[in-house]
């Protein structure tokens, strides 16, 4: 891969011609809404915004940054000319060889050229949008990674969790139930002690796409992130907390998490499209130092409502990691997955296959809806034959409506994961902490048993349609 850090990668997306600048915008509201405009479609360009109003020209926020084919597949280091599948299948072929990559300390970096402590530290510094109206106040962390270590094991994780500033020196980092970092937290908690943390706010792309995956516990995705580059991540031993720095960061914290300080944290609208959770008291996080680069560069990603960009490369990565999971639980004749943008890349999944047996649909549909990569938030999963595009949403319910009975053909899953997220969590489950909703299975393929016998579909083969549409191709 040939970016070590976010400035190399905006260089090669603008040589790309995948990238635009909009100079003058206002940190409060404005930015929101232009961001949410042109992340509501996929394979729109990527933006900066400089000259952000209240605050010096290079002081830039980068948005949209995964919203493209193009742009998902330089982070991973593919091919830049594939369609969906193929980038879909050209990761996998890259997961199977892949091995983690330590990071590799270094004594010095661009991050290091501020450094900032005690009463020098100002989180105001720094153009944090207010990216929705209802918003309850000004959130740096949403392109973010968060690096926190299990006290019991010593193991490091790195996920992605909303960022809020409070003022100068505190900051708070909401973590949902069951995140690796919760886990994390609870657990110093329970030793009356305050967590550790290190916060990123603008990396290369890959540390906040990696950080928000969710690998198995026990395995650091920073680790991850050095196996798909090929190279160790350079990193600083933080002098605060002893986690790691990555070297090329634009802007890090490093502090504590306060089991005994709480205050009001949120709302924040959320990738449902919903503010599913209300304000609340929070731990406070102490910043005890803050690094940023000349000139530094927020990774935005604010949670917009679907289908967005941001839910793009979420999509494909998810769906990548579904037929891992599937093969791995022996299910045969996949020819197809998508975790669609309009279900925020969670909530509708569509997996299509070659029926090879009685019960092979429900299986598979079972099979994704309580795996690892598909069981968080789910909603429906539908399962459609090969002849479906999972993609085409359209294609997917003309089989709804066409191949499923609904008396039965619809089976109810209850009790299953979801999160303080979920708009449908009502006020008395979220009072208890009972984060759980139900799952639908649709069964929208042809009738195993007699699909031979099921009426011809009246639309014109791709072989005749190759045909035809070759030879009139210039009249068209």
């Amino acid at each position: 891969m040939h970016y070590r850090d976010l400035r190399t990668w905006l260089r090669q997306v603008e040589e790309m011609g995948e990238l635009k600048t909009i100079k003058g915008a206002n940190w409060d509201l404005e930015i929101g809404v232009l961001a949410e405009h042109v992340m509501r479609a996929n394979q729109q360009p990527a933006v900066i915004f400089d000259q952000i109003v209240d605050y010096p020209a290079g002081y830039r926020i980068l948005v949209n940054e995964s919203g493209s084919r193009k742009r998902a597949a330089l982070t991973l280091g593919l091919s830049t000319n594939l369609d969906e599948p193929g980038l879909i299948n050209a990761w996998r072929e890259k997961r199977r060889s892949l091995r983690p990559v330590p990071p590799q300390y270094v004594e010095d970096g661009p991050i290091l050229e501020n450094v900032l402590k005690d009463g020098d530290i100002d989180m105001w510094k720094f153009p944090t949008p207010r990216w929705h109206e209802h918003d309850g106040g000004r959130y740096l962390g949403t392109g973010d990674a968060i690096i926190t270590r299990d006290r019991e094991n010593g193991s490091l994780n790195m996920g992605t969790y909303r960022v809020m500033v409070h003022d100068r020196g505190h900051i708070f980092i909401y973590i949902s139930p069951s995140k690796d970092g919760r886990i994390h937290r609870d657990k110093w908690f329970a030793k009356n002690e305050p967590m550790p943390v290190v916060a990123i706010f603008g990396s290369d792309p890959l540390l906040h796409m990696v950080a928000s995956w969710g690998l198995p516990h026990g395995q650091f995705e920073m680790e991850f992130a050095g196996g798909i580059k090929g190279e160790p991540i350079r990193v600083i031993k933080g002098p605060v907390t002893g986690l790691p720095i990555p070297a090329d960061a634009e802007i890090v914290v490093e502090g504590f998490v306060m089991q005994d300080e709480r205050k009001p944290e949120g709302p924040f609208g959320e990738w449902t499209g919903y503010y599913g959770s209300g304000a609340r008291e929070e731990p406070v996080v102490q910043v005890k130092a803050l690094y940023h680069r000349n000139d530094p560069v927020i990774l935005g990603s604010p949670p917009v409502k679907p289908p967005s960009g941001k839910v793009y490369m979420q999509s494909i990565l998810r769906s990548a990691a579904i037929y891992e999971q599937l093969e791995a639980a022996g299910i045969p004749g996949v020819k197809g997955v998508w975790f669609h943008e309009v279900g925020g890349g969670h909530m509708l999944n569509v997996i299509s296959i070659q029926q090879l047996y009685p019960g092979h649909a429900k299986q598979a549909a079972s099979i994704l809806c309580q795996s690892r990569a598909g069981a968080y938030m789910g909603r429906y999963v539908i399962v459609v034959d090969e002849d479906i595009n999972p993609r085409d949403l359209e294609d997917v319910m003309w089989a709804v409506c066409t191949r499923s009975d609904p008396a039965q053909d619809i089976d109810i899953i209850h009790r299953c994961l979801s999160g303080p997220l979920d708009p449908l969590i009502s006020p008395e489950k979220r009072e208890r902490r009972d984060f759980v909703t139900s799952r639908a299975i649709i069964d929208a393929t042809r009738p195993f048993e007699w699909r031979s016998e099921f009426p011809r579909v009246s639309e014109s083969s791709p072989e005749l349609k190759e045909k035809v549409l070759a030879k009139w191709h210039s009249q068209l």
